[in-house]
C-alpha cells in the first residue's frame, strides 16, 4: 500500500498531544476555506507544535522513528514548504543527516531555485510533509526532488485526513507514504474526551465522505 499509519499507539499518542495544544479547531457553522476552495468544518493546524516543546519533541521523534526504521537507506531529509521545514530540520538533526527544502515554485530571483541546499544527483532522500490533504502539493515537491535527480524513498507526514483521492495520487507516482496519526484517529480521541458531541461528529465524517461538495 503506498499509504500506511505507522503504529495505533503512536497515532493515538499524536492525536492526544494535537487536541492538547489546541492544534484542531471544529468550526461547522463558519467553516474554514482551503487553498482549494473546499469548505472545511475542522482545522488542523500542527505548526502550533513547534512552539510546545514537549510536543515538539514528540513529533520529532515519531518521525524520526519512522525513517530509521521505513527508510534506513535514507541520505538526506527534505521538508516541504511551508509547514513542512521546521519539521524536516528537526527530524535531519535528530538524524545527523543533511537538510534541503523545496520551495512551492522555483524562486523568481536571485538563484531561482526551487530546491534550497545541496541537492546532489542520486542521493537518497525523504520528504516530510506537515499535513496531507489530497496530496498535491506534497507530491509535486516529490517531481521536483526527482526532477533534480535524486531518489525519493518516500515521505513521513505527521497527519493525514485520509482522503482516498490522496491514495490513489501517491499510488500514481509510486511514492510511499508513512503518517503518525489521521482524521479517525483525531475524531475518535475527540469524542473520547468530549471536545465533540456525536451531531458533530456526524458532520465531521459527512464532510470527510465528500470535501468537495459539503456545505455547498
Amino acid at each position: 500500500m503506498p499509504v500506511q499509519q505507522y503504529d495505533n499507539q503512536v497515532a493515538k499518542e499524536i492525536a492526544k498531544a494535537l487536541l492538547n495544544i489546541e492544534a484542531i479547531k471544529i468550526s461547522p457553522k463558519a467553516p474554514f476555506t482551503w487553498a482549494s476552495g473546499w469548505k472545511s468544518p475542522i482545522y488542523c493546524d500542527n505548526r502550533l507544535s513547534l512552539s510546545y516543546p514537549e510536543t515538539r519533541s514528540l513529533v520529532k521523534n515519531h518521525l524520526a522513528k519512522v525513517i530509521r526504521e521505513k527508510f534506513p537507506n535514507a541520505e538526506c531529509i527534505a521538508g516541504v514548504a511551508t509547514a513542512g521545514i521546521p519539521q524536516g530540520a528537526l527530524v535531519a538533526d535528530a538524524l545527523d543527516l543533511p537538510f534541503i527544502y523545496i520551495r512551492s515554485t522555483t524562486k523568481g530571483h536571485g538563484m531561482e531555485n526551487q530546491i534550497e541546499g545541496v541537492a546532489s544527483k542520486g542521493t537518497k532522500v525523504v520528504l516530510i510533509e506537515d499535513l496531507v490533504s489530497t496530496g498535491g502539493s506534497s507530491l509535486q515537491a516529490a517531481e521536483a526532488v526527482r526532477t533534480a535527480g535524486m531518489e525519493v524513498l518516500g515521505m513521513v507526514a505527521i497527519f493525514t485526513y485520509g482522503f482516498g483521492i490522496s491514495e490513489e495520487n501517491f499510488k500514481d507516482h509510486h511514492v510511499d507514504l508513512w503518517y503518525l496519526s489521521d482524521y479517525s484517529t483525531m475524531i475518535a480521541a475527540m469524542l473520547a474526551d468530549g471536545s465533540i458531541a456525536p451531531d458533530q461528529e456526524a458532520t465531521l465524517q459527512a464532510w470527510r465522505s465528500n470535501p468537495a461538495q459539503w456545505n455547498q
